[in-house]
C-alpha cells in the first residue's frame, strides 16, 4: 500500500512531516510512502531522521506551498504544483491509495473535490473530527468542509459518519444525533427541522436532536451538523481546553503547598491532557471523496503524522469508501434520490 504525505503542510513542516514519516516506515513494514514536497528542502530532514534512500520511500517534487493565510478558493488556481495539489493528483491517478496532510484544510477540500471528485451518489464531502467525551470519543460531521448545507448533505453526512464510527470506535451500531437547540423535533433551524424526519425514518440508530450541553456526556457517537456549526464547536472546545489548562496552572501555583500537591499529581495531569489529545487519532478523514484523504491539525506532531499515515492505510483496508457507497445506495440516499424526496416532500 502506498500513502502520499504532504511534507510541506502544517505549522512545523517539513521537519515534523519527515520525522512522522520515518516513524511510520519503521512501525509499518507493509507501507510505502510518497513524500511530496520541495526535494531540496527535504534533504536535510531525510538525512537527520535516517531515511535517505529508504527502499519504501519515494520523493515527489512539488515546488510550491499553500500557506495557511491563503484563500482556499484561489490556492488551487494560483499554485497548481503545490505539495497539497500534487498529493491530490497522485490520489486521482491511483498512484497512491491515500493521502495525508496537516496543511490548509480548505485547500485540501478544494483540491480533492476538484481533482479527485466525490464518490458515486455523494453530493459533498464532509470532515469527520473525533472529539473526547466522558467515556470514549465521538464524531462531529461536518467539522468544517461545508459552511452551508442542504438536507441531502446532512443525511449523507450521517450515513458516512456512521460507517467511519464503526471503524474508528469499533461500535456495530453507532448512535447518530442531530445537533440542535432542543430535543424536540420541532426545535432548531429550518434545515435541521427538515432533515429530522428523514433521519428518523431512514436510520434505525438515530437518537434525535442533541443539545450542546449533552454531547460530552455521550448522547451520540456521531453528531451531525453543517460545517460552520461543527467548526465553531470544534474550535470553541479546543479553546476551552487550553483555557482550562491555564486556569488549573493559575490555581495550583498560588502557594508552595499547592505547588507540592501539583507536583505529586503531575502524572494525573498528563493523563488528563491525553484525554483531549488528537495525536493518536492522527487526523480527520474527508468522507465522501473518491479516495482516502486524512487532514491533520496544523500543529500536528511527528506522532500525529505517523498516526495519520496509519489511519489512512487502515481506512483503505477497512474498505471505507466501498462501505459508504454501499450504505448510501442501500438506504436510497444518493444525491439524486434525496433531492427528489426533498422536492416531492416524500
Amino acid at each position: 500500500m502506498r500513502i502520499a504525505v504532504d511534507a510541506m503542510g502544517g505549522d512545523y513542516a517539513p521537519g515534523v512531516a519527515v520525522e512522522g514519516t520515518a516513524q511510520a516506515l519503521a512501525d509499518f513494514p507493509d507501507l510505502n510512502v510518497v513524500l511530496v514536497g520541495h526535494e531540496a528542502k527535504l534533504q536535510f530532514y531525510l538525512e537527520k531522521y535516517g531515511i535517505t534512500g529508504h527502499p519504501r520511500l519515494k520523493l515527489h517534487h512539488a515546488p510550491e506551498v499553500v500557506e495557511m493565510r491563503e484563500l482556499s478558493s484561489t490556492s488551487l488556481r494560483a499554485k497548481k504544483h503545490s505539495s497539497l495539489t500534487e498529493c491530490a493528483r497522485l490520489l486521482k491517478s491511483k498512484e497512491v491509495d491515500g493521502m495525508a496532510s496537516a496543511g490548509h484544510t480548505g485547500a485540501a477540500v478544494a483540491a480533492t473535490k476538484v481533482l479527485v471528485r466525490t464518490l458515486p451518489g455523494i453530493d459533498r464531502p464532509a470532515l469527520a473530527a473525533s472529539m473526547p467525551r466522558e467515556r470514549g470519543r465521538f464524531l462531529i460531521v461536518d467539522a468544517g468542509a461545508n459552511t452551508d448545507c442542504t438536507v441531502t448533505n446532512l443525511m449523507q453526512f450521517a450515513l458516512m459518519g456512521e460507517i467511519y464510527a464503526r471503524y474508528l470506535y469499533k461500535i456495530e451500531h453507532p448512535k447518530v444525533g442531530l445537533l440542535s437547540v432542543g430535543g424536540e423535533d420541532v426545535k432548531g433551524k429550518e434545515l435541521t427541522k427538515k432533515v429530522f424526519p428523514l433521519m428518523d425514518r431512514l436510520m434505525p440508530n438515530f437518537v434525535g436532536n442533541v443539545e450542546a450541553d449533552a454531547i460530552f456526556e455521550g448522547a451520540a457517537d456521531v453528531l451531525v451538523c453543517d460545517g460552520f456549526t461543527g467548526n465553531v464547536l470544534l474550535k470553541g472546545s479546543e479553546g476551552l481546553a487550553r483555557a482550562t489548562i491555564y486556569w488549573l496552572k493559575e490555581v495550583m501555583l498560588k502557594n508552595p503547598l499547592r505547588m507540592t500537591g501539583a507536583k505529586m499529581l503531575s502524572s494525573a495531569f498528563r493523563e488528563l491532557k491525553n484525554y483531549g489529545s488528537s495525536e493518536l487519532i492522527g487526523g480527520a478523514p474527508l468522507l465522501g471523496i473518491n479516495g482516502i484523504c486524512i487532514i491533520g491539525h496544523g500543529g500536528s506532531t511527528p506522532l500525529s503524522v505517523r498516526n495519520a499515515i496509519r489511519v489512512c492505510s487502515e481506512c483503505v483496508k477497512f474498505g471505507l469508501n466501498e462501505q459508504i457507497v454501499e450504505s448510501i445506495q442501500k438506504a436510497g440516499c444518493t444525491a439524486a434520490e434525496l433531492d427528489a424526496m426533498e422536492h416531492t416532500g416524500a
